[in-house]
Parts: structure tokens; C-alpha cells; sequence
């Protein structure tokens, strides 16, 4: 069984592990990346997001952040969400993205942002799950962006 738990400095480097297996599974590590998940608490715990940690055991399994935007029509960015291979199947995802969620709507959140990429079909899917559907125009500092999606909370 698994549970989730608010991040603390002590899984820095299991966050950054866990998001480097996916992203370097698919794609290449880009500045964007390394800017992000070098430095967790300036980039996204100080200006207001939160990030959200699964464990099995005690164990990190999975992640995923919430992060502050500065948009006149979006309050957060779903980013980083990420389970380990070994971890997959379980339902991980979905309880971090609804955790996620409804840390948002505490908040007073309206509109939730993601990226991702159509290869990652799963994940997709995951998404639509949550709530998120297809959206276009905001610019992506990451190439491998090619499906933008919001959920009205």
C-alpha cells in the first residue's frame, strides 16, 4: 500500500531521481529540467506551490508539484508527476494528481495548467481522468511539449 505525504528536503534527491527515469525513458533533460529540479524550494516551493510525495515502505515511489503561475487565467501548473517503474499500476498517479488537486482547490484555486507530450499516452489518459482537457497558446519552455491541457476545478 502506498501513501502520500507533502514533500520535505529529505526526498530532493529521490524527486529528482524519479523525474530524471521518466524524462530520460522518453525524451532528453533539458535547462528547464535541471532549473526545476535542481532547485526545489526556490523554484517551486517558495513562490507558493506545493509538492507532493508518494511512498511505498517508506520508500519514494512517485511525485508531483504543484506550481504557482503567474498567467491571468491559470493559478497552477501540475508538474513533475512522476511514479517509479517498479511502482506502476497502482493507482500512484491518480492519487497524487487528485491530492494535488485538491490542494489547489484549498487554496481557491480556479484553473489548473499542464504540459506533457502525446508519446506518454498513459499519462494522457491519466489527465482526462483528473479532469483536463486539450488547450492551446501559452508558450512552453520545454521542446518536448506538444499537448497543453487546463482543468476547471
Amino acid at each position: 500500500m502506498f501513501r502520500i505525504v507533502p514533500y520535505q528536503a529529505c526526498y530532493q534527491s529521490a524527486f529528482k531521481l524519479i523525474n530524471e527515469q521518466w524524462i530520460q525513458t522518453y525524451f532528453v533533460m533539458e535547462d528547464s529540467d535541471y532549473k526545476a529540479l535542481d532547485n526545489l524550494q526556490e523554484y517551486i516551493l517558495d513562490r507558493g506551490g506545493y509538492i507532493f510525495i508518494a511512498l511505498i515502505d517508506d520508500q519514494p515511489v512517485g511525485s508531483c508539484a504543484l506550481i504557482k503561475m503567474h498567467d491571468s487565467e491559470y493559478d497552477f501548473e501540475l508538474a513533475k508527476m512522476a511514479v517509479s517503474p517498479q511502482a506502476q499500476g497502482n493507482k500512484i498517479g491518480y492519487h497524487l494528481g487528485q491530492t494535488a488537486l485538491n490542494q489547489a482547490k484549498k487554496l481557491g484555486a480556479k484553473k489548473i495548467y499542464l504540459e506533457s507530450n502525446t508519446i506518454l499516452a498513459p499519462a494522457i489518459k491519466l489527465y482526462r481522468k483528473l479532469g483536463f482537457t486539450e488547450i492551446k497558446g501559452i508558450a512552453s519552455p520545454y521542446q518536448r511539449c506538444d499537448i497543453q491541457m487546463g482543468c476547471q476545478l
